[in-house]
């Protein structure tokens, strides 16, 4: 469904030339969840970015359904991306629009009929639990509905693919279950090739099928959720191992001895 044939992403030239990407390839089978996983600064959003074009590669391919978007003009580019999907970190909506209209704008950008946008917009906020807010504002609702109205308004336009960056990250960890459920459930019922970027490794486990692990731009390791389930699976890469370790480590506190008592947070600084 989704090739990525050794795409690298760089921005500037000569000494400040910068790649956020390096040589990576990747496969995404139809219909299933890849996650993408690393660090901030990883490239893991400029990697997503580029299966639709956002952010074009400075080398290599992407085939979706095997055309490269990369050999496509504008009109064709456009009409690509009708069966593309996305999803912000931060919901992306217009606060002066009603939760339908934000739907809509998503129908209007891929030419929908205004006699049309209304219903298919209807159908979409059903999906996602939210038909009784269609005349609601942004600011009415909480972090998790207003994913939830980010969600309805990606699949609108009923896309083959879903991207989705960092989609869990701006909302509390009880909503996170339910916008994952959310993801999975659509998934699940239309088949919806899904691509999910995010730093929290329970995130990935949760949802996706296949794991890529990014650090520096390059692609260092692939594992599936069935391997990193088994209690004997070893990452190959450090990163992975990191990332995969749930637990969190402080460095250990500095012992003062009681004759030397501090007095003050500035003396606390110098010890």
């Amino acid at each position: 469904m989704i090739q990525l044939d050794n795409v690298s992403v760089s921005y500037g030239r000569g000494e400040r030339k910068f790649c956020a990407v390096k040589d990576v390839s990747l496969h995404v089978p139809k219909s299933s969840i890849q996650g993408i996983i690393g660090f901030s600064g990883a490239g893991k959003s400029t990697l997503l970015r580029s299966i639709n074009l956002l952010e074009r590669p400075s080398a290599g391919r992407i085939l979706i359904d095997g055309t490269d978007l990369t050999n496509l003009n504008p009109a064709q580019l456009r009409e690509a991306r009708h069966n593309i999907g996305m999803i912000f970190q931060h919901f992306n909506l217009v606060n002066n629009l009603t939760v339908r209209k934000n739907v809509e704008l998503a129908l209007k950008f891929a030419g929908v009929s205004r006699a049309f946008r209304k219903e298919k917009a209807r159908q979409a906020l059903e999906i996602v639990d939210l038909a009784g807010k269609e005349n609601a504002y942004p600011g009415q609702l909480s972090g998790g509905q207003k994913q939830r109205v980010a969600i309805a308004r990606a699949l609108a336009p009923q896309p083959q693919i879903l991207l989705c960056d960092e989609p869990t990250s701006a909302v509390d960890p009880r909503t996170t279950g339910s916008i994952l459920q959310y993801l999975k459930d659509i998934n699940t019922e239309f088949g919806i090739t899904t691509v999910l970027v995010t730093h929290e490794m329970n995130v990935v486990k949760a949802l996706a099928d296949e794991i890529a692990i990014l650090e520096g731009g390059a692609l260092v390791e692939q594992v599936s959720t069935k391997d990193i389930r088994r209690k004997n699976f070893i990452p190959t890469s450090d990163i992975g191992a990191y990332l995969l370790d749930d637990s969190i480590r402080l460095n250990p506190t500095v012992e003062l001895a009681a004759s030397e008592p501090v007095q003050s947070v500035e003396e606390l600084h110098h010890v």
